[in-house]
């Protein structure tokens, strides 16, 4: 628990505007115009005069799903925000001083993976070709790739390792804390909840008695929304407050937005299941499993290799079952001779933003 008084230069925060042509015509239309927080370190502002002085590394964060990076700058009780944490690392020489930048990639269906959708938006663009050189134009940062890095949890843990199989021109080193990985598990345990809440959506509400199968099943047997999907989701935008299940139901459809995006269908996304049996459609998930992590790293090695620093960690006890596609990455990731530091440690998915203390002062090293 960190105490709220401390003794040390806590550094800057500030808040810039920036309007987005990548997401403008974005398909959930979403905001394009969004507010970008920085973190500069105590040490930004020495012998610094007229826009002249040090340079800076640059450390983007992404968020987990459901969240913005600006909620990593807000106050919390008995615990350390992002900026608090960093400065306490600098203060106590464990971590470089860095520029540490906060974009907002929230998204109507609760976030993203931070790459480009069709159904979504062109998140991977959004941070790679404009938000990396708006900072660039703003702050004094180290502007290449050897000295820039990305870092996130679950979701942004997951945009992370993959920002670095996708753009290593971009990034020198990456951090990922229980970013999705193993899809098997991690993500089919979860659909018999949102197919749940979907069921209560139907157009053809069922009665007791005779059920007659394939009869509620048309129009959704293929993965295609037969208007259950949108109802729930105008829904939920509607509501001015959410049960747990309505909260969390939306990840499904945005992570079928992101690994099987369809143009042509309704929402632009295909599901990987029959909507009304639950039964799995097979190439609808081989076109998901593209996208795990622990299937790409053969395919991105040499992209992995060339960056200067990779970490990942898990808790052993994570409720999404995240540790058991870690350690797969890990021992792919091996397979592959890439180096990486892997950790584990005893505790869930939840509140491990401490593991930050870690991550930090590795990447900061790596970009150095």
């Amino acid at each position: 628990m960190a105490l709220k008084r401390p003794k040390w230069n806590p550094g800057t925060v500030v808040v810039l505007e920036h309007v987005s042509k990548v997401l403008k015509d974005n398909p959930l239309r979403d905001p394009f115009v969004r507010n970008v927080a920085a973190w500069l370190p105590p040490q930004y502002d020495e012998g610094a005069t007229r826009g002249r002085g040090r340079r800076f590394p640059v450390l983007v964060d992404m968020v987990g799903f459901t969240g913005s990076g600006l909620s990593h700058i807000a106050w919390k009780n008995f615990a350390e925000n992002v900026p608090e944490r960093a400065a306490r690392l600098v203060h106590e020489g464990k971590m470089a001083p860095a520029i540490i930048v906060f974009p907002d990639c929230f998204t109507a269906l609760g976030g993203n993976q931070y790459v480009n959708s069709s159904a979504i938006g062109r998140y991977a663009d959004y941070l790679v070709k404009e938000i990396v050189p708006f900072v660039d134009l703003h702050f004094r940062t180290l502007a290449s790739r050897d000295h820039r890095g990305c870092f996130g949890k679950s979701s942004g843990g997951y945009g992370a390792i993959v920002h670095g199989m996708k753009h290593p021109e971009t990034w020198g080193a990456i951090a990922d804390h229980s970013g999705d990985a193993y899809f098997d598990f991690v993500y089919h345990h979860d659909w018999p909840n949102t197919l749940n809440e979907l069921a209560r959506y139907r157009a053809k509400k069922p009665v007791p008695g005779p059920y007659d199968v394939r009869r509620m099943e048309k129009g959704c047997d293929k993965g295609r929304d037969d208007g259950r999907v949108r109802r729930f989701l105008e829904a939920v935008w509607a509501k001015p407050k959410l049960t747990m299940a309505e909260g969390h139901a939306p990840m499904n459809p945005c992570m079928a937005a992101t690994y099987d995006p369809e143009p042509k269908a309704p929402n632009g996304l295909r599901l990987p299941f029959n909507l009304e049996t639950g039964e799995m459609l097979e190439d609808a998930w081989r076109r998901w499993q593209r996208h795990d992590p622990i299937h790409m790293v053969a395919g991105h090695a040499k992209a992995l290799k060339s960056l200067r620093g990779i970490y990942v960690d898990c808790g052993a006890r994570d409720q999404y079952h995240i540790h058991y596609g870690t350690r797969i990455l890990s021992k792919r990731l091996a397979e592959a001779g890439i180096r990486h530091r892997y950790e584990e440690f005893d505790d869930t998915h939840s509140d491990i933003d401490y593991r930050m203390d870690v991550s930090l002062p590795f990447l900061t090293k790596a970009l150095r």
